[in-house]
């Protein structure tokens, strides 16, 4: 699946590639003022926002309480202070120590870096605190091309062999002693790379290093990995992305074989209890206090569905996958897969079972938590379904990828005699909730 980012993030931004930075007026000529919409991570003269950690789980002192945070925090500023420096407006680390880590935690952002090292080093941009996007020596003299070095830096060169990503689309290095510049676009779990002006990543998913079965954590800081050698930083920028640009930029434009399910006028092509439904705005929205599912005319077989979808506090709805056009997809279909508010335990006071929260193969499968936008934003959503495995992208992170084929325990010991279908409608499952759906497509696949 390729995702293309073309003009979006550069026009929201007020951007163009070739766009120059700006000496601000200082007495320090390497440093530069933002530009308009960044925010600055490095002020050019100390270490302030900043601490220091190494290559571990972010999840562990993520969850730190306030204070044994501090604790770590606090703790790691002898080492940083020991490695790292500010030189003539420059960020400058020895070759050693911890990995200088912003205090604050982003989640979709762009981050713009200029980076200078020399032979034999090796170093990284960790992104939520996950390794990295790679930086190192790439001619034969540094002795890694067996690791892929030959190919350059600006690619995630911790995601597993052969995983997109992985390896740089093209050699963009320059010469040791010349700066280069670093731009680094991440929505959800993708990432975007550019170095020096040649995209080296295209929207390849970042693996979380430290457990391949999860996704990388939906925030995290930004770290500065190095060893091996000095390394010198300057004009670090950052620019928090917005859920609605997130949303377009994980979309792109359809590619060839998707096609819309729904026309964003009236229900043309869909059946079931539709007096359930309104169209306002181009969307579907759920009547409050009406249930049942509706589905498209059309039967699928293996798929992707692309939609976009709103929540209210509390919110609960299902996609009704390869459904039999009656009954209760969540059983008689091969899934229904949940759409429901990651906070609708304490919206509503209600527990449920972990195979109902979102992106669940409802009652069969759990999907990973906390990667929805805030309630009253939209969310964007990907769900393949081939034979018997359901996948569920949901923000640019995959939140599910199960084999329903394997399942052999159901919550409530309740069975779903459906979970093996191999064709069937694809819908919307209401549950009396004002849940609302828009720009819904779909590609079969053979």
């Amino acid at each position: 699946m390729k995702h293309h980012i073309g003009l979006l993030v550069l026009l929201a931004s007020g951007l163009t590639g070739c766009q120059e930075l700006k000496p601000m007026a200082s007495d320090n000529k390497h440093y530069h003022a933002p530009r308009p919409g960044f925010a600055t991570l490095f002020n050019g003269r100390d270490l302030n926002g900043w601490w220091g950690a190494t290559t571990e789980d972010p999840r562990i002192y993520l969850a730190l309480p306030p204070e044994e945070f501090q604790k770590t925090h606090d703790a790691s500023l002898a080492d940083i202070n020991q490695h790292w420096s500010v030189q003539g407006g420059e960020l400058v680390n020895d070759g050693k120590g911890l990995f200088l880590t912003t205090e604050k935690n982003y989640g979709d952002f762009e981050l713009l870096v200029d980076y200078k090292t020399v032979p034999l080093a090796d170093s990284g941009i960790y992104l939520r605190g996950c390794p990295q996007v790679q930086i190192w020596d790439y001619t034969k003299a540094g002795g890694k091309w067996n690791l892929g070095a030959d190919k350059g830096s600006g690619g995630l060169w911790n995601n597993s062999p052969g995983a997109p990503g992985k390896d740089p689309l093209v050699l963009a290095d320059k010469p040791f002693g010349q700066w280069n510049h670093v731009r680094v676009v991440m929505a959800g779990a993708r990432v975007w790379v550019w170095l020096n002006g040649k995209q080296t990543v295209d929207g390849a998913i970042l693996e979380n290093y430290f457990n391949r079965k999860l996704p990388v954590p939906a925030k995290g800081p930004i770290q500065l990995q190095t060893h091996g050698g000095e390394i010198r930083w300057r004009n670090l920028f950052i620019r928090e992305i917005g859920s609605d640009e997130a949303d377009k930029l994980l979309r792109g434009t359809d590619p060839k074989g998707f096609k819309s399910v729904f026309n964003g006028k009236d229900f043309t092509g869909w059946a079931g209890p539709l007096d359930c439904c309104r169209v306002t705005n181009s969307a579907i929205v759920w009547q409050l206090k009406k249930g049942g599912t509706i589905y498209t005319k059309e039967e699928f077989t293996n798929f992707v569905a692309r939609l976009e979808f709103k929540l209210p506090p509390g919110g609960n709805n299902g996609l009704a996958i390869r459904y039999p056009g009656a009954g209760d997809t969540a059983y008689v279909g091969m899934c229904e897969s949940q759409v429901l508010d990651d906070n609708y335990e304490r919206a509503t006071g209600s527990k449920i079972d972990p195979r109902q929260a979102h992106g669940s193969a409802y009652g069969m499968v759990a999907a990973q938590c906390g990667y929805q936008h805030p309630i009253g934003e939209w969310n964007y959503e990907e769900v393949t379904v081939n034979g018997p495995t359901i996948k569920v992208e949901m923000n640019g992170t995959v939140i599910l990828d199960a084999d329903l084929s394997k399942v052999t325990e159901f919550a409530g010991n309740k069975k779903h005699p459906g979970k093996d279908r191999t064709s069937g409608h694809f819908g919307f499952a209401g549950h009396n909730d004002p849940v609302m759906f828009r720009n819904i497509s779909i590609k079969p696949l053979n």
